[in-house]
């Protein structure tokens, strides 16, 4: 949103731009270092900490006083924003971070418990680390997307229920509902299981946190971040194959994963006689990871 809002202000020869994010939240910081990476000269406007109005009630008796159309009411008082991989909820009830969510709140999902009593089988296909066909029907990203959102969403998956660690110092507690991102989640972590060198694997979840944390603080137009999205689209290559799920009552189970790049190998994993593994080659491989261990118990 911000880089297409400096894009407008560019083509415009606009010199300010304008969000409506909270002085409290993440999403101000989100939009104003983005603002100031890509057009530094800009003037940013953020309405929430200039005008009188400073709570969501008083907003929207301002918006009924003035016949605004929202969503929003006192019964329903939540802040909520959506997009094609989540709806994000907050306020309200959802202030208080040991009250369970009303079940009418949700939109995407169906309760757990009221899902589907039978089984629902899913194969989604990759290339390259990038989801490209769900049931063998090629789709877009945002199809893949949209295709798992109404296929989660009738099973009761995606429901995440967490309390935040604002980058303003608050802590916030947040609900969303996601049901697409978390199968994609699922169904990537199963193909990369068995594409994906051991070490790299590890390298690369180590620097997934880090990773999250510069989106999620609004460095997305940051040196960093892009040097760690080039480590991560070089871990793809060769990520490719076909992961098959089962959704029951929101869970979400890999049930196979098959790869024309896999580097699992039958014939060494079987635990069948076999050839290519000597079993006796272990023993000095424990013994040589085992000497430090027997050297930090004799000095101690």
């Amino acid at each position: 949103i911000a880089k297409k809002q400096i894009g407008i202000a560019k083509k415009e020869k606009a010199g300010s731009v304008a969000h409506g994010e909270t002085g409290k939240g993440n999403d101000q910081v989100r939009f104003e270092l983005a603002y100031y990476a890509l057009k530094p000269d800009i003037k940013v406007i953020s309405v929430w900490r200039e005008w009188s109005l400073n709570s969501r009630e008083s907003l929207v008796k301002y918006a009924k006083k003035h016949k605004i159309p929202v969503t929003v009411t006192k019964k329903k008082p939540y802040s909520i924003d959506r997009n094609l991989l989540h709806i994000s909820y907050e306020g309200g009830v959802l202030e208080d971070p040991g009250k369970e969510p009303p079940s009418d709140m949700y939109t995407m999902t169906v309760p757990p418990e009221k899902a589907p009593s039978r089984s629902v089988y899913l194969n989604i296909g990759y290339k390259d680390g990038n989801p490209v066909s769900v049931n063998g029907k090629p789709l877009s990203p945002a199809g893949v997307l949209k295709r798992l959102n109404s296929i989660g969403g009738k099973n009761g998956i995606g429901r995440v229920d967490m309390v935040e660690n604002r980058f303003v110092g608050i802590k916030s507690r947040a609900v969303y509902e996601t049901p697409g991102g978390t199968i994609l989640h699922i169904a990537h972590r199963a193909v990369e299981s068995i594409t994906l060198d051991r070490e790299v694997l590890h390298l690369r979840d180590s620097l997934i946190p880090k990773y999250a944390e510069l989106i999620y603080n609004g460095f997305w137009f940051s040196p960093e971040r892009q040097l760690l999205q080039d480590l991560v689209d070089k871990s793809q290559k060769g990520v490719t194959g076909s992961v098959r799920l089962k959704l029951y009552k929101g869970n979400c189970m890999v049930v196979g994963r098959t790869s024309p790049k896999s580097m699992y190998s039958h014939s060494l994993a079987t635990f069948e006689a076999e050839k290519v593994y000597d079993q006796k080659d272990a023993e000095g491989f424990i013994k040589l990871n085992a000497l430090r261990l027997k050297l930090q118990k004799k000095r101690s």
